[in-house]
């Protein structure tokens, strides 16, 4: 029986709790309280596919905190984040690498028969329904960006 990404995030937070793992116990009740508030905003139960969009932005969120944290030179705040975000990043499916991503971008691009800047809608529209969870958004459009000048 193949058990759903929530029953696997609520079994892991009963573990991390007996096991008193407080981290891990604080970033899965925070996941699992994003998931339940993005329920009740879609008025419907999420799928897997919904709970890897919540895990995503959560994971984003902690790589945008971990440059903020450097910046101003606060590496105990960046030891905080980085650690929750090896725990998120081990619920995500494995990430695209860039020559993987350029593939993609190649594909969509002749798909969809950009002529240029103009079309960077199109293309990331369906770049990110290819990549979605497994790719950071902000790397495919600097390369898409790039691409799209080229032309």
């Amino acid at each position: 029986m193949v058990i759903s990404l929530k029953e696997r995030l609520d079994g892991d937070l009963k573990d991390a709790m007996r096991n008193k793992d407080s981290i891990r116990r604080t970033v899965l009740r925070t996941i699992i309280s994003e998931i339940r508030n993005a329920e009740i905003a879609k008025q419907e139960a999420l799928d897997d596919e919904g709970v890897l969009v919540v895990m995503t932005k959560q994971a984003q969120q902690r790589r945008d905190s971990i440059e903020a944290f450097k910046a101003a030179s606060r590496s105990d705040l960046v030891e905080s984040e980085s650690a929750e975000l090896k725990i998120i990043s081990g619920y995500l499916p494995e990430q695209l690498s860039e020559d993987e991503i350029e593939v993609v971008i190649t594909e969509v691009i002749s798909q969809v028969e950009a002529k240029g800047s103009s079309d960077m809608g199109k293309v990331m529209k369906e770049i990110m329904q290819r990549v979605r969870g497994r790719a950071d958004g902000k790397m495919v459009s600097a390369i898409v960006t790039s691409r799209l000048k080229e032309m």
